[in-house]
């Protein structure tokens, strides 16, 4: 299997972020901005009177240079990797933030709260299963998170575009902090939301969030037709976008959160089957499919690393949170005092196209061809395009 880690030195998204944190005057705590190779300065950026930030969640690298079209097909080429683990809910917070995982110990759709004292879906803020939190969701942010987002430090006004689904959810209402927010409707609304804001007077800060990709994916499976599809129909918004926003002096600049793989149903290790290895966990894997944390029983760790060995195989490879740590797989420290607490004693990093699931009683069964979370390239790589309008 191709490892390919996050390059925090300089080749990230993270490193992405600390660029236009500068180009905007907001501090950030990554150690470094985008390497020199990428000529995407932050004097650069500051000059522009609009600075526009486009995360198309689940565009990886080689989808966009293969099968993209127009103005983003021709100017794409450069990579950034994205964080560990590559998913949305470490990703997006970066984006947010400019805190790296290991600052924002945001470390996967599931994870575990000592807080709540269950698993919990993090960016709905609500359980894995069973009854809604007897606190109400709005309350669970200043629970639950202690980062700032980067606008209200930043030296123009920043909007964030969301989904009106999510725009003004309880998870993205507190990243959002000091910036506008506007919620749109697909993706004529997205159209109208970025030229209306772009063609509004004096310098701002835009990050906009377009989801769609990353839900087909996940149903029908990257290579699919309807990915293609929807693919196709971002890049001609975007085109239609720069005829719209002509000359008034805009730099946007498009990436993602993660790229994606498939992982069909006969490579998806099922739990279940494996009733030793589960007797060992003393709560539900957590993380993602690609990526899983596991909370072993105390009684269990000094053989737990030799029966899922046993077991996996060549399909994962078993790593303790004292490696995940010390090699650096979340960033650079500061390390957040509750990141060891929310990444288990040991995690499951899957090879290959293999992923594994677990469900817990009550639990609706779903399949989703379309993953990611791991450290394959497919799913570490995602694009860099930057235009100026």
């Amino acid at each position: 299997m191709s490892v390919m880690r996050p390059d925090y030195a300089g080749g990230s998204i993270a490193n992405l972020m600390r660029t236009i944190a500068d180009a905007c005057g907001a501090p950030s705590p990554v150690q470094a901005p985008l390497y020199p190779r990428y000529e995407i300065d932050a004097a650069q950026l500051a000059a522009a009177r609009n600075i526009v930030l486009l995360v198309v969640d689940g565009l990886g690298a080689d989808m966009l240079e293969t099968r993209g079209a127009g103005t983003l097909r021709r100017q794409a080429g450069l990579r950034l990797s994205s964080v560990f683990p590559s998913t949305t809910a470490s990703a997006i917070p970066l984006f947010m933030t400019g805190l790296m995982p290991a600052q924002h110990a945001l470390t996967g759709w599931h994870m575990w709260l000592d807080e709540l004292q269950t698993v919990t879906a993090i960016l709905p803020l609500t359980p894995r299963t069973g009854p809604p939190f007897s606190i109400p969701r709005e309350r669970l942010p200043a629970m639950l998170f202690d980062h700032a987002p980067l606008y209200p430090d930043m030296r123009r006004p920043a909007w964030t575009i969301s989904p009106r689904e999510i725009a003004y959810s309880p998870f993205n209402t507190w990243h959002s902090r000091g910036a506008e927010t506007h919620a749109y409707a697909g993706i004529d609304g997205l159209l109208q939301a970025l030229q209306r804001l772009i063609r509004q007077p004096g310098e701002k800060f835009i990050h906009a969030y377009w989801p769609v990709l990353d839900a087909c994916a996940h149903r029908f499976g990257r290579d699919s037709a309807e990915v293609t599809g929807v693919l196709e129909q971002f890049c001609v918004m975007f085109d239609t976008l720069l005829a719209l926003i002509a000359g008034t002096d805009t730099a946007l600049l498009v990436t993602a959160d993660h790229g994606f793989i498939d992982s069909p149903a006969e490579r998806v290790i099922q739990l279940t089957d494996h009733p030793d290895l589960a007797a060992m966990l003393d709560r539900p894997l957590c993380g993602e499919q690609r990526v899983a944390w596991c909370y072993v029983k105390a009684e269990a760790r000094a053989s737990f690393i030799r029966c899922a060995e046993d077991i996996l195989g060549d399909r994962a490879e078993v790593i303790s949170r004292e490696r995940l740590l010390d090699e650096g797989w979340f960033g650079p420290g500061p390390v957040h005092p509750k990141l060891a607490s929310r990444i288990g004693d040991f995690s499951l990093v899957m090879h290959d196209n293999w992923s594994i699931k677990d469900w817990q009683p009550g639990e609706k069964r779903h399949f989703t061809l379309g993953v990611h979370g791991g450290v394959s390239p497919d799913e570490m790589q995602v694009p860099l395009v930057m235009v100026h309008a």
